[in-house]
């Protein structure tokens, strides 16, 4: 406190000099300065002192030097309280700078009075003085004078320090030695001129530096634990070294370093320095990456490259020393890869420096062809080029082009024109898989010396390659830049040398790229889509402008695909260009994209709308219409990703208004504001951020889904973000513009952005109780953040009452809201509304602080619920179980600041310790007491080590408990029950619960407490009997507990609490961990009586929550002791006689090491071990222990994982993994060892016949999953090629198998041709020659695993594979009879239909005649002539079937269509499921003319299909098919007319019986409703009104909620088909019968719309777009489907503009207003009653009756309007007012009774919440609103209703009392709130 002290001095002095105001004002903004935390915060209080100081910089001057000191020093004493941050240092230099102007010597006086009091002379230097030396070093040219002239000294107290720091070895995290390095750097990079003669000079040898120099060597050796600590080290002793005055003497002291680390120990002679070096203290091998790591850091360029004399060849240190180093680091330094292969990127960078002296002194190239230097570097960069470690493939990426670029200028210098390696490397890119992503690099680096035309030839799939990187996440940046490299390369290569018009560079552009982009943009793939948009398109109009009019007349058609990409094209455009005028069909196109089904065309859209390059560009009024139209129909969309992504495009959009609004209120004109619009802008601005308000406030009613309620939130945070002053400290964005008061000031005077009303209140505190974490946190977030400090008295008081009530529901959902609502309750009350709340002890209110009283509390609360729970658990966990209580501590402790920054009070230090005692204390208690209940035994005393109990256990202790509860006696038995009682149910919910509440706050308070950075002055808040305690109640819950849930919660917790006792300085804390590892691993090792793994799922996450709590960036020893301690463990030999009901210590060692290698945390720390796990695992597998082997196959499937590294998210379109297996064994090449040595065992052979190996399968499936690289014959892969070619001869049908799929990555792509023709000559090319029928199976399935080309690759060529084509022919015989065994025909056919083009026309007739003669000899039933059944002629005719379909869709003609449906008459059924299974796989797609063909010959054979009934799986294929064939309108055809003519109706009935009356299961019966409507749809002419009213009854039973997902399916899907039609007919005068019928249909359409599955949705919304064209108008074959709600408010649309005069629209319209007894929901909520542990689901929980119903009621009003007097219109609703007016009546009378007497103030906050209430509530006000205008249309003939008796005035008074009452107590919107667009109906063309 220093600087205080001097600022008071300082404020003293200057009291009463003239400029003593300037100076307090400065001195103010030094103190916020101080006392800020937030980054930007002190920035902002820095700039205000800066400002000041030049101000004061004037009267300082003319005072003298004793007025000026003071301030001087004040300032520098805030200085060197600053010097953690070099930022806020630079700006305090600024300003002592600026004060002193005039009185430098002044200034440096008191800087160097000021280091000198650092520390006295001989004394250790402090973490903080070391930081102020380095940081007076770095920033302060005063400061480096001052050190100049003290260095004698200043040396002495730095290796002072650092002696003691290495003797005494600190806190292992701690940063004092790391911090006594970087002086030592700084000292010597600063003032490297005084420090030379101390090293280089005898005369001026220095004792202390070479003392200091010895010190420094041995942290590089290993005396300092931290890795950056030596490393730093590294760079220090080269900073040293650079300050040789001589290069000769720095090489000569650099080469002996190196030579010591190779010695190990010895005499360093450095300069004139002479140290004896001390022995390597770890066995690491880190000194020679700190030396070499160090050196290319920062040593000289003429120092690395000078002649070295020692060597006999000319040498310097950059070749013969340190590339050695680098080479043999990259080797060997598995555990420092990020480090090596900075070394590597290093070295190369330092030879592109010092290329002109080296060539100099070699006098020739370095990288010739033939040189070994140049093998090695590529050899290095090629073989680690695909390393997993993170930040390792940058490197890697640097080095490939300095590689290049050094290449490069050494030809140029040699005038060499023979530049082999650029072709080289593009041969070996080009041959790689394009699931590599390590290819892309070096293909972009190779771009500019090779030419963008010589690599677009030589890699003709680039373009296919490039899509497929886009469709996958962790290659679109690598796609990205090839595609900008080769672009730029063209563009340049294009303009060289003449000036081509833009136009012509983007023709030429076209030609190659615009066939990528439009598939791209027009794919249906979202993550295809999305990232060529946001990565190429942007770009591509940056860099050739004249791309837009190609790519806008691609993207010109009215398909769905071509909007998608028309619109992202807009937006692109948009962002380059600025503004993008919207009219005409522009407009028309851009409502249809915000209407579409697609999400990512609607969202494309909205960006359009709200993106703009400059964020003061006003909104258009055209921008502001649409988004009003689209923000209400896309609330209650449930995607994550559209609700944040439409967050984030209306925050742009309100960021626009805002800005634009300020820039009007200053008095200048936005860009794009026409003159004249400035205040019709500003109002539009204003008006829509309050109408978004409304919508958001009212879109968060509890009767909104859950989707609707999250967009809401987020909206209003964008909103409250955007348009408020709130300053957030700790935010670097999206703070207020500082004239942000006056935009506040205009919208208020205009009435509007009342953003903290109480009704905006209510709604978020309705939030705070829904049953989601989501809702709830983001609700309680906002009121903290933004709305006014304290909540009003009344309402803090109901809340906590509310929040009372909901920490004792045994409701897990409702425990947490209350723990949510105790939160916020703390957060936004004060003292006085703290001392009104009924808090359990009355001590408490005497406690000086808010957060401590309220602690108190709820410990007091949770005691009281723990001593329930020991007189009576089940009673507890109904009425007040624990864990609502220990989650609202945890929340309280953990997430308010205001009380995290109490604890750290001194005042409050001895409150906080006695009740965090108590709270560890009660939460022992608390975790023993449930523990042991469910042992039978309870109690703190419970045995801790006693193993969870079994599920029998557990349940018998519970069924105990229950009968305790109810008062029976033990003896009494209840009636058995296969499900859980509730009783049950919730004793469990509040064991686990509670157990995993306590884990968590334990784990946090150990974080929040532990923390290192926290003041040292306070004694422990935990001290360490607590902390051994909570220790003692995680090892409890981990060793006892079965619940994984509450395992996971606790580990979370553990974990923390292991990380901060690791992490502290106290040595008795960091011991605690490494006590419970050893006790663990006792356990595990030890004899037990009962199964730990199996009874105790925790007791593997305690290992891995100590081993993840190391810090990553230290050496992990807890890590390394337990794997080695599990290694050993687990390869102990297994006793002879095991009892199987126990678990053997190796089997538990196994699991443990499973965990570990699955946990997130540990990430590439355990790949150090894995060759010995792998190796253990592979063991295990061939154990005769059942245990051992189930163990040891999940921990290879754990390491499998972990090794392949990048896993493809859902969304990519990536089929396979990147790994190549030459990268994998470079990365592990003991590894490739140890699997090759079990591949070698496997296919050896072996004595005595048949032995099967356990392991072979897991080592082949590892090796399927890698892919083939660009290595060459001698390369490690290599060596496996011998032993997968001999499993082709395995007995094992499924090792045969996976060994061809193993074989594909070994082979790389320029070795495949070789090794396909040697497998073929292979092949006995008679049938006398097979000896083995298993080698010959196997030789087929590698050489087809070979030929199928990989994903995204067209495979070998024709003409490099016709000696293949040529062998095969030769073995022909293989498909015939003479070959007896039906697989090797299959596989041999396989292998020929992947070479269909390649055959001799005479070998392409034999395998057809073969093929017809095969299946055209097949009896009914598929025997085949001989006595016995072959096995595997099913799949041979599969095989041929699939055949024949493929050659009909490759040949195309009419014999080859003819034979394939002729397929389909087969009686064998394995053909006939062959043929319908290819169909449903849509292989045929690409043939329109099979596709057909096959369609009418399954139409002509349906009639006999359904008829005979043969089979159901059958059955669901063939209709299946038939769907998929007919799957696009436009595919029926007259000819399919004509095939059904006469059976057609015959079909339809046996359809709809099946569907009617059968139950053939859920799969058929969908496949049975869509068939019967696809018949139904294209019945010309049908009058048969029965079937079209049965099917239509169909689709009501299958729509309803109640139904299963795949029957709505079906009914939506079959709307879509015929529905659509069903209508339009209805509508003409020839149908007239239809309008019942259609009105039933859409009612099932407006049903389905509101479907909980989204996809059921959107097939509903396809026939909700086909009704939206025009009657006459013919169905279209690419309608562009609308979405859900556009879709709904269209069928509402159509039933008042087209069904308005039939009286069964109102009444159709009134069954979607549930009926709700309000009365009885409003008793339910006085009565309060407890609530049970379950609550019933709805049915639909995505459908909302409240909204549908306001979306209801402007129909049913025009209804009315529209239908003339006498009506039937008017009879339904005279009907309709008759049976519910009265009711209506009565329930506004009953709600004005409630909400305005007191006594709903009891109930009135959880009414707040109460979904049923609000539903109910809100239909009631449509009702009433609906009845009121009965009573005005209807007059006189709806003044006789019984029991209404009022009149239409009197009920819309009454009406609106009550909305007044309902909108006060949050029940009701605002007369102004509504989420309806203004007119019902999709977006429409622009007006």
């Amino acid at each position: 406190m220093g600087a205080e002290r001097e600022a008071r001095a300082c404020a003293a002095f200057y009291g009463e000099l003239p400029i003593a105001r300037p100076v307090l004002s400065c001195l103010r903004c030094l103190r916020q300065f101080a006392g800020s935390t937030a980054k930007r915060c002190k920035d902002k209080h820095l700039e205000e002192a800066l400002l000041l100081s030049r101000v004061l910089s004037e009267g300082l001057r003319v005072l003298g030097e004793a007025e000026a000191r003071p301030l001087l020093r004040c300032v520098l004493a805030f200085q060197m309280e600053a010097t953690g941050s070099s930022s806020s240092f630079q700006k305090l230099e600024q300003i002592v700078t600026q004060l002193a102007v005039g009185k430098e010597a002044l200034l440096a006086q008191e800087v160097g009075a000021l280091l000198a009091g650092l520390a006295p002379q001989g004394e250790v230097l402090s973490p903080g003085d070391l930081q102020s030396v380095c940081m007076f070093m770095e920033e302060s040219s005063l400061g480096r004078q001052h050190w100049r002239q003290n260095l004698a000294p200043l040396l002495q107290r730095l290796a002072t320090t650092l002696r003691w720091v290495l003797q005494s070895q600190p806190a292992p995290g701690g940063m004092w030695d790391y911090l006594v390095i970087k002086a030592c750097l700084q000292l010597f990079q600063a003032l490297p001129k005084d420090v030379a003669p101390l090293v280089w000079s005898t005369a001026g040898k220095s004792e202390t530096l070479q003392s200091l120099l010895g010190l420094l060597l041995e942290v590089a050796w290993g005396k300092a634990p931290n890795k950056d600590t030596r490393l730093l080290a590294g760079t220090a002793l080269s900073m040293l070294v650079n300050t040789a005055p001589q290069p000769q003497h720095g090489a000569s002291a650099m080469l002996a370093l190196f030579q010591l680390s190779d010695r190990g120990a010895g005499e360093l002679k450095f300069g004139e320095l002479a140290v004896e070096a001390p022995p390597v203290l770890e066995s690491d091998g880190l000194e020679k990456l700190v030396l070499t790591r160090g050196l290319l850091t920062c040593c000289r360029t003429d120092i690395l490259s000078c002649q070295l004399e020692s060597f006999t060849h000319k040498a310097c240190l950059l070749l013969d020393v340190v590339f050695p180093a680098v080479c043999a680091l990259t080797k060997e330094q598995k555990d420092c890869h990020y480090y090596c292969f900075q070394a590597c990127a290093l070295w190369l960078q330092r030879l592109r420096e010092s290329l002109p002296a080296v060539w100099h002194l070699t006098g020739t190239r370095i990288l010739a062809q033939d040189t070994e230097l140049l093998r090695q570097l590529t050899r290095l960069v090629w073989d680690n080029a695909e390393t997993p470690v993170e930040g390792v493939s940058e490197f890697i990426h640097s080095s490939f082009r300095l590689l290049l670029e050094i290449y490069h200028l050494e030809c140029q210098h040699f005038q060499d024109q023979e530049r082999p390696l650029y072709q080289q490397t593009l041969q070996r890119v080009v041959s790689m898989p394009w699931q590599i992503k390590a290819k892309y690099v070096p293909l972009c680096a190779i771009v500019p010396y090779v030419g963008s035309q010589q690599v677009l030839d030589a890699y003709p799939d680039l373009l296919q390659h490039l899509l497929s990187c886009l469709s996958t996440n962790h290659l679109c940046p690598a796609a990205t830049e090839v595609y900008k490299a080769l672009v730029w390369q063209q563009r340049a290569e294009w303009q060289d040398g003449h000036r081509d018009a833009e136009s012509a560079l983007a023709e030429r552009w076209a030609l190659c790229w615009l066939p990528l982009l439009s598939q791209a943009l027009r794919s249906p793939l979202p993550i295809l889509q999305s990232n060529a948009a946001n990565h190429l398109l942007a770009w591509t109009l940056r860099q050739l402008p004249a791309t837009q009019a190609p790519l806008a007349t691609r993207f010109g058609g009215q398909d769905t695909a071509s909007l998608r990409a028309w619109v992202s094209l807009l937006k692109a455009q948009k962002s380059v260009a600025g503004a993008l005028p919207l009219r005409g069909e522009a407009l028309e196109r851009l409502s249809c994209c915000l209407g579409a089904r697609e999400e990512g065309i609607r969202l494309a859209a909205l960006g359009l709308l709200c993106c703009s390059p400059s964020t003061n560009q006003p909104l258009s009024g055209t921008e502001v219409r649409l988004l009003q139209e689209f923000l209400p129909l896309n609330l209650n969309c449930d995607s994550s990703s559209f609700r944040q992504l439409l967050q984030a495009a209306v925050r742009k959009a309100l960021v626009r208004l805002r800005d634009s609004s300020l820039a009007q209120l200053r008095g200048k004109v936005p860009r794009g504001t026409e003159p004249g619009e400035g205040v019709g802008q500003l109002a539009q601005a204003v008006g829509f951020v309050e109408w978004l308000l409304q919508l958001s406030i009212a879109s968060l009613s509890p009767g909104s889904n859950y989707q609707r309620k999250k967009t809401a939130l987020l909206l209003l945070a964008a909103v409250l973000e955007t348009c408020t002053d709130t300053w957030s400290p700790e935010r670097k964005k999206g703070q207020p513009p500082r004239t942000m008061a006056t935009l506040l000031s205009y919208a208020r005077q205009s009435g509007c952005w009342d953003f903290f009303s109480q009704p905006n209140l209510l709604a978020l505190l309705s939030c705070l109780q829904d049953s989601t974490n989501e809702i709830r946190d983001l609700a309680s977030e906002l009121l903290v953040r933004y709305f006014p400090a304290t909540f009003p008295e009344p309402i803090a008081l109901a809340l906590f009452q509310l929040a009372q009530d909901a920490l004792r529901s045994p409701r897990v959902q409702e425990a947490e809201a209350g723990a949510v609502l105790m939160k916020t309750i703390l957060q936004k009350s004060d003292s006085g509304t703290m001392k009104s709340m009924a808090l359990e002890a009355e001590a408490a209110l005497t406690l000086p602080n808010r957060g401590l009283c309220f602690a108190q509390h709820l410990l007091h609360v949770l005691q009281a619920q723990y001593a329930v729970a020991c007189q009576d658990l089940l009673q507890a966990a109904a009425t007040a179980p624990l864990h609502g209580a220990v989650a609202a501590l945890r929340r309280c402790l953990l997430q308010v600041p205001e009380v995290a920054a109490s604890m750290q009070a001194a005042e409050l230090a001895q409150s906080w310790q006695e009740l965090l005692t108590r709270l560890v204390t009660t939460a022992r208690d608390i975790t023993s007491f449930l523990l042991g209940a469910l042992q039978s035994r309870q109690g703190p005393g419970t045995d801790e080590q006693a193993a969870a109990p079994s599920f029998a256990d557990m349940g018998n202790a519970i069924g105990s408990l229950i009968m305790l509860g109810k008062g029976r006696g033990q003896e009494e038995e209840e009636e058995d029950s296969v499900l859980l009682s509730e009783e049950h149910s919730l004793i469990l919910t509040c064991c686990w619960v509670s157990v995993k509440e306590i884990g968590l706050l334990l784990g946090g308070l150990a974080e929040l407490l532990l923390d290192p950075a926290l003041p040292a002055g306070l004694g422990p808040l935990l001290p360490l009997p607590t902390l051994q305690m909570a220790t003692r109640v995680f090892q409890e819950i981990l060793l006892r507990c079965r619940h994984w849930g509450a395992v996971e919660g606790c580990s979370m917790g553990f974990t923390k609490f292991c990380a901060a006792l690791l992490n502290h300085p106290d040595a008795e804390l960091q011991a605690i961990p490494q006590t419970i590892l050893e006790q663990g691993l006792e356990t595990l090792s030890g004899p037990r009586s009962s199964s730990i793994t199996r009874r105790a799922a925790g007791f593997p996450m305690l290992f891995l929550c100590i081993v993840s709590g190391e810090a990553p960036t230290q050496a992990r020893p807890l890590l390394t002791r337990c794997v080695q301690m599990l290694l050993a463990l687990a390869t102990t030999a297994l006793p002879r006689d095991w009892d199987q009901t126990l678990d053997l210590p190796q089997v538990c060692a196994l699991h443990v090491l499973q965990t570990l290698v699955r946990g997130a945390g540990l990430g590439g720390a355990l790949l150090r071990y894995a060759t010995p796990m792998v190796d253990l695992a592979l063991q295990g597998l061939g154990s005769p222990c059942w245990a051992m082997r189930n163990a040891a196959m999940q921990l290879f499937s754990a390491l499998t994982s972990r090794l392949l590294g990048q896993q493809r998210s859902r969304g990519e379109g990536c089929l396979a993994e990147g790994v190549s297996l030459q990268a994998f064994l470079g990365q592990h090449p003991q590894l490739g060892a140890v699997l090759l040595g079990e591949l070698g065992a496997a296919a050896g052979p072996v004595p005595g016949g048949l032995h099967l190996r356990p392991t072979l399968h897991a080592v082949l499936t590892l090796l399927a999953q890698l892919q083939p690289g660009a290595d060459g014959p001698g390369s490690p892969s290599a060596r496996f090629l011998g032993p997968l070619l001999g499993l082709a001869e395995s007995p094992s049908y499924a090792v045969r198998a996976m060994a061809a799929k193993a074989l594909v990555p070994v082979v790389p792509p320029p070795w495949r041709r070789g090794l396909l023709l040697w497998l073929a000559r292979q092949l006995p090319a008679a049938p006398g020659r097979v000896r083995s029928h298993n080698a010959l199976h196997g030789r087929l399935m590698q050489m087809r695993a070979l030929l199928a080309p990989a994903p995204g690759t067209s495979g070998l060529s024709a003409e490099a594979l016709r000696p293949v084509v040529l062998q095969l022919e030769a073995r022909g015989w293989l498909l015939t009879p003479a070959q007896r065994c039906p697989l090797i025909r299959a596989a041999f056919l396989q292998i020929l239909a992947l070479l269909p083009a390649s055959f001799s026309p005479g070998f392409t007739q034999s395998i057809r005649a073969a093929v017809g003669t095969e299946l055209g000899t097949l009896p009914p039933g598929g025997k085949l002539g001989c006595a016995e059944l072959q096995v595997g002629s099913a799949v041979l005719h599969q095989t041929m079937a699939r055949f024949v379909c493929s050659e009909a869709v490759r040949l195309a003609d009419g014999e080859r269509i003819g034979a394939a449906c002729s397929l389909l008459r087969q009686p064998n059924p394995d053909v006939q499921l062959a043929v319908l299974s290819w169909v449903i796989a849509g292989e045929g797609g690409t043939c329109k003319e099979l596709e057909k063909a096959l369609g009418l010959t399954l139409l002509e054979n349906l009639g006999s299909v359904l008829r005979e009934r043969r089979d159901k799986e059958f059955l669901r294929l063939y209709l299946e098919a038939l769907l998929h064939l007919y799957r696009d309108p436009s595919s029926w055809s007259q000819e399919a007319s004509r095939k059904l003519q006469g059976s057609l109706a015959v079909c339809l009935e046996m359809l709809l019986h099946m569907v009617e009356a059968e139950h053939p299961g859920p799969d058929l019966l969908f496949q049975a409703l869509c068939a019967a409507s696809l018949l139904l749809a294209h019945w010309v002419g049908a009058k048969d009104g029965p079937l079209v009213e049965r099917w239509c009854a169909a689709l009501e039973e299958c729509s309803q909620s109640a139904s299963s997902e795949v029957l709505r399916l079906a009914a939506a899907r079959s709307l879509q088909t015929a529905g659509a039609d069903v209508v339009r007919r209805s509508l003409g005068a020839a149908c007239p019968s239809l309008v019942p019928v259609a009105l039933r249909l859409i009612n099932v359409g407006i049903h389905l719309l509101q479907d909980e599955e989204r996809e059921v949705r959107h097939e509903a919304s396809g026939f909700a777009s086909l009704l939206q064209l025009d009657p006459g108008e013919s169905l279209p074959d690419n309608c562009i489907f609308v979405q859900d709600n556009v879709g709904l408010l269209g069928l509402l649309q159509l039933l008042l503009a087209e069904f308005g005069e039939h009286p069964e629209t109102f009444d159709s319209l009134l069954q979607h207003l549930p009926i709700l007894d309000l009365r009885g929901i409003v008793e339910e909520l006085e009565t309060n009653k407890a609530a049970n542990l379950y609550k019933e689901d709805e049915p639909n929980v995505f459908a909302e009756p409240a909204v549908l119903a306001r979306q209801l009621l402007p129909v049913l009003l025009q209804l009315l309007e529209k239908a003339p007097a006498g009506s039937p219109v008017h009879a339904s609703a005279l009907r309709w007012l008759s049976a519910t007016g009265p009711s209506v009546l009565r329930d506004l009378r009953y709600c004005e009774r409630c909400w305005s007497r007191e006594a709903a103030a009891r109930w009135a906050m959880k009414a707040l919440a109460c979904a049923k209430l609000h539903v109910a509530v809100a239909v009631l006000l449509v009702r009433a609103r609906l009845a009121a205008e009965v009573l005005r249309v209807l007059g006189d003939s709806a003044a006789a209703v019984p029991g209404l008796g009022c009149s239409p005035q009197e009920l819309e008074q009454e009406l609106e009392v009550v909305q007044g009452l309902l909108v006060q107590h949050g029940l009701a919107p605002t007369l102004s709130q509504g989420d309806v667009p203004r007119k019902p109906g999709p977006p429409t063309k622009a007006d």
